[in-house]
């Protein structure tokens, strides 16, 4: 499962792509703390619209299906950008 964490995620290694952290950065590093960007804000604009429908705390349904539901909201989001 791929995973891209932000700045103030420290570790890792090499598994978990971070973006570069410096004030002076090469061409290279620039392009790509940007791709970095735009692939985490796909994740972090589904989780805040998953937190403002207050969802989790409204449904009353089995938990078996409560995973699948909050899955495709993420996946419903990016699907109508």
């Amino acid at each position: 499962m791929k995973c891209w964490a932000d700045k103030a995620y420290q570790g890792g290694d090499g598994i978990i792509p971070v973006p570069f952290r410096s004030l002076r950065l090469k061409l290279r590093q620039r392009r790509h703390d940007s791709t970095h960007a735009r692939i985490r804000c796909l994740g972090e604009q589904a989780m805040a619209a998953l937190k403002g429908w207050c969802l989790p705390r409204e449904l009353r349904c089995s938990t078996n299906r409560v995973t699948a539901i909050v899955k495709t909201i993420p996946a419903l989001r990016h699907a109508s950008t």
